[in-house]
Parts: structure tokens; sequence; C-alpha cells
């Protein structure tokens, strides 16, 4: 089998309230065990370690690591009624939505952790 990308994991001392953020914005729910939890969604999950954990399995794992290290996109049908929802709730957004010269409506958000997330369309 080729490999074929399942999802990705995050880091973070935050992990209720990183999984809580991800499911709010992708309309999702967020299931737990300790120290993990993750965010089903069509075609990936998204996972997330303690850092603790993360050390215990892998020690020296986290070294030089920091949060707001990465960004993650998301594929959504509506950026604009996604964005008035998101703000009304208190989300930051970086980037109202914004229709790019390469065919992209985005709007950027920040994470608990100070990570960039884009949420996007095809125009």
């Amino acid at each position: 089998m080729r490999p074929h990308f399942t999802g990705t994991s995050g880091i973070t001392d935050g992990v209720p309230a990183l999984a809580a953020f991800c499911a709010r914005v992708l309309d999702a729910r967020w299931r737990a065990r300790r120290p993990f939890a993750r965010v089903t969604v069509p075609g990936a999950v998204l996972s997330f370690f303690s850092t603790r954990s993360m050390e215990s399995m892998v020690p020296g794992s986290t070294a030089g690591a920091a949060s707001g290290s990465f960004t993650v996109e998301f594929q959504v049908t509506d950026v604009d009624a996604r964005h008035e929802r998101l703000a009304a709730q208190g989300v930051e957004i970086l980037e109202p939505p914004t229709t790019e010269p390469w065919g992209r409506r985005s709007v950027w958000l920040r994470d608990p952790d100070g990570n960039i997330v884009n949420l996007y369309q095809e125009v």
C-alpha cells in the first residue's frame, strides 16, 4: 500500500482547550482519553497529546518545539458565514475573508496555542 495522509498530531499543554477549539471551528466532536484527544473530520483526524505524555513516550522529542509554529488548513463551503459565526463567538480573527489571486477565499484564525488556522473555499 502506498502511504496516504490520515491526520496530524499537535503537542500541547492544553489538550482539552485545543481539541474543543478545533471541534468548534470545524463543527465536529472531540473525544478524549488521557493524555490524548482527537477531532475527526472527513478524510483526517486531528490528534492532540500533552507535552508531558509525548516526552514520556519519546524522551527528548519536544526539545526546541514551540507553540504557534504551524498552520493547518481546512476547505469549507462558506468562508463568510463561518467567519461571522466564529467572530461572534470571540475567536481571534487574524485576517477577515479575503479572495486571493490564486482562487481561494480564506479567513485566518489563531488557535489557543497560537497556531494559525486557514479556513478556505475555492472560488
